[in-house]
This record gives C-alpha cells, structure tokens and sequence, in this order.
C-alpha cells in the first residue's frame, strides 16, 4: 500500500510506482533540486523516513556524459553539492556520491541496500528521460516523484501542452495563493551509522572521474553553492529589482537578477525567490521579475513535460517548420562554420560579443541571447541546422543550460515557440526576426560590447578595447 502523505506533501507527490517497501533505508535521489534547504522532494523523503523511522540517505549519481557539460559546470555543481552535504549533516541524513549511468546505478544501489522507499525529483529535460525509465524498470520499489522545481507541480497546473505564456498564465494564476507557501520544517532524524556499500564514493573521486571525461572552458566568475545564491537574491532585490521592468532589455546595463545558474542546479528555490520577492512593495518591476520567474519558466518546464519531441527540431510547432521549410532555399547572407562561431569570428561585432559573454561568463544576457540564436539562423545553411547548433553551444557554455528553459528559448528564437506568426521575410519566413538596427534603438550597443571586453581584459590581462 502506497505511503500516505498529509498536506502539503500530498499535492506535490506522485507515485510513479506502486511497488514493495524494503527493510531498509528511505533513499532521495537528488537530481535537479540540489540543496539541503526549501526542497519538496528532500522534505517529503525526510517526513517518510521519520514515519517509518528508517534512515534517509541522499544519493547524487554523477553521469559519465551529460548534454555538452564541460568542467566549468561540474565544477559549479561539485562545490555546491560540498555545501549541501555539509548542511544535510545538521538534519542527520546522509549524503551519498555514485559514478554511472544513473538509471541502472541508482538501481542497483536500491535494490543492494532494500530500500524501504524512493523519492525523486521531478525533471522533464529530455535527456534525463532514458534514465527515470532505466531506473523504473530495473527496480520493484515503491517510488514518487516530487515537484520542487514548480511553485505548482507541472502535472497540475495544466494537463496539457500550452501554446502561450497567455493560456499558460490563466491556469497559474487562480492557483498561486494555494501554492505559493513557507516550506514546513525538516523533521527531527535521530542520529544513524553511516551506511556504505563498494558503490559509494567519495565526492574527489567523483570529480576526479568528470574531471578526465569533460572539455575545458573557463570557469564561471559566478560562486557555487545555496550561501551564494541567497547573497545574489538578496542583493539583487536591494540594488536592482526597483527598475527592472525598465532595464531588464539593455544588454548594457547590469540589471538582470542573474539568479538563473543557481535555480539551474537547485541550489536555490524559485519558490524561496518568489516569497522573498513578495515581501519587496508591489510595483510593475516586481510583477515583471514574477512573470519571468514564475509564468515563463514554469512554462519551459510544461512544454518538455508533454512535447515528447521537445529538444528537438521536430518538437517546433507545425506552424514554424513549415515557414521555415518554404525558405529554406532563400540565399543566406554569410555562412559561417560552427569553429567561427564558436570562436566569435563573424562580421557582427555585437553578436561577437555575446558570444563571448557566454564563453567567458557562462552566461550571457536575456536579449542578447535571443538575438544571438536568431542570428544563428540567418546564418546556417538549414534550419535544422541552425537549431542544433544554437542548442549546442547554449549547453555547452551557458551555466544554465541542459534545461527546460534553455530548450524553449531555443525553441522560441529558431521555431516560434510561444509566439505567433510574424510579417514574411527571407529565410526567417514568419518567424519573428530580430536585427543589429532594431538592438541600437534599444540600447548603447558600442556599450555592450565594452562591458565584454572590459569583462575579459581583466581576467586575462589583455587588453581588448
């Protein structure tokens, strides 16, 4: 018989699947939400274990090769996984390490230590998805899956795949106020022996693995961990978030949040922001930062869940391949190779600047990126082309990236994703298009690319300008 969970659990839990309980401990296999504090499916593992007064062990299983990841993001996640185990210490639960293929690794390690539960975390990027089925077919364990990366789990607020942030919007906000709660505390675990098993390794061993198996790039000047990432909320709200909704667009101006590596990695709750956020005075720059972090990335999030093509060229609407299909002969501007934009050698100084915003940063600015992936387009041979690519090098060297969102901006700046048709034009067809014209008359763009070079010059000491 399934566990039974009171509220709030109960709404934020799934049961993927109704199996046996074993003799031993309850396990929590983080994934995506990679914190010790503000997590459902940590918190939901935590209550079943006190219930059946069992240990909870918290696994981590590191993927020999995940998504285009290079040692700047392993080294982002490993320093923060440092500061989560520590923290898990002060509620008595342990933190465990694996190297594999996670589906079969997870498994087994469930199945050697008969384990009495599992939680998991819900994910909807399509590369994880091969790794829940793996796992789901090699084990008889009761297991759930808990939402707490959704301020409303994504299997409720629509139960179905929402053409607009407009649709999508109307079913989010009748149910904000139910959702949108203080976390509950972690229940009292009493102190345990440590578990082991020849599975386990240590957290350096792990990272020496990755660490032989991953490409270079620069490191991120962004700090790892949940300490980290509340600092940045918190500053952001203090100096930034007053005239947000009027700067957020100048790729110029430092005036984004910036939060978006640490949700990536769960070391931060987006449902921890938007509390924090509703504390500031309501003003539109409030609502316009809810709206981003609330309506358009839960809207990522819905569209991997029920697109099973997500991720890929096929997964656009109809309505965007096919315009882009009656272009696809249209002569293109330039071409240039992939090593050319990979390496910021276009005749376009501002996308080369954004280009090597996100080398250098790991993260390059909300207009600038779209305007970067658009570009893209314009200057690949086919479309499908073109959206590999853009996926590729936005994995590659963003830290947000392998994500949701990451898809859907792909998706949207290549496909019309969430968008509507547009005036036809070459190549892009009715696909919205986006110019260096149209970024002057934003913003300072000589600015821009200035604050780059400036950016690098001073983490290699050459002179850029």
């Amino acid at each position: 018989m399934p566990f039974q969970f009171s509220e709030p659990f109960s709404r934020r839990t799934h049961l993927l699947q109704n199996g046996s309980q074993g003799k031993g401990p309850v396990l929590y296999w983080m994934s995506r939400e990679q914190r010790a504090e503000d997590s459902w499916p940590l918190l939901a593992a935590a209550h079943a274990a006190a219930s059946l007064d069992r240990p909870l062990i918290c696994l981590f299983c590191f993927a020999p090769s995940f998504a285009h990841a290079q040692k700047r993001h392993y080294a982002f996640l490993i320093q923060g996984l440092k500061e989560t185990s520590r923290q898990l210490r002060k509620y008595n639960t342990q933190m465990k390490i694996l190297y594999g293929e996670p589906g079969p690794t997870v498994a087994a390690l469930t199945a050697t230590l008969d384990a009495a539960l599992v939680f998991i975390d819900f994910d909807p990027f399509p590369e994880k998805q091969p790794w829940r089925k793996e796992f789901l077919d090699r084990v008889s364990t009761t297991v759930y899956e808990v939402d707490g990366h959704n301020i409303i789990p994504a299997w409720i607020v629509s139960p179905k795949k929402e053409y607009s942030a407009a649709t999508f919007r109307r079913k989010v906000h009748p149910l904000l106020d139910s959702y949108l709660e203080e976390y509950p505390l972690f229940p009292e675990l009493p102190p345990r022996e440590s578990i082991e098993t020849p599975l386990f390794l240590s957290l350096e061993d792990a990272a020496a693995r990755v660490a032989t198996e991953t490409a270079e790039a620069p490191l991120s000047p962004y700090s790892p961990g949940s300490s980290a990432a509340r600092a940045a909320m918190r500053r952001f709200f203090s100096e930034r978030l007053n005239d947000y909704d009027t700067r957020r667009n100048n790729p110029a101006l430092s005036a984004l949040s910036d939060l978006s590596p640490w949700l990536h990695f769960g070391q931060l709750s987006p449902q921890r922001v938007a509390l924090e956020a509703l504390k500031t005075p309501q003003s539109p720059a409030r609502e316009a930062f809810l709206e981003e972090l609330i309506v358009r990335r839960e809207l990522a999030d819905n569209f991997c869940f029920y697109e099973p093509m997500a991720g890929t060229y096929d997964g656009l609407p109809e309505w965007g391949r096919k315009t882009l299909a009656l272009h696809a002969g249209d002569r293109r501007p330039r071409l240039y190779t992939m090593a050319e934009l990979e390496e910021a050698r276009t005749g376009d100084p501002l996308w080369n600047a954004a280009q090597k915003e996100m080398v250098w940063k790991g993260k390059m600015h909300g207009w600038a990126r779209m305007y970067w992936a658009k570009k893209i387009l314009e200057w690949t041979e086919t479309p499908e082309e073109a959206f590999e690519r853009v996926l590729i090098l936005n994995d590659r060297y963003e830290l947000d990236g392998r994500d949701p969102s990451g898809v859907v901006g792909v998706s949207w700046a290549i496909g019309g994703l969430h968008d509507r048709p547009w005036a036809e034009r070459s190549v892009f067809g009715m696909v919205r298009y986006m110019n260096d014209k149209g970024a002057a008359r934003k913003f300072r763009v000589a600015d821009y690319i200035e604050s780059v070079n400036a950016f690098i010059s001073n983490r290699t000491g050459e002179n850029l300008s």
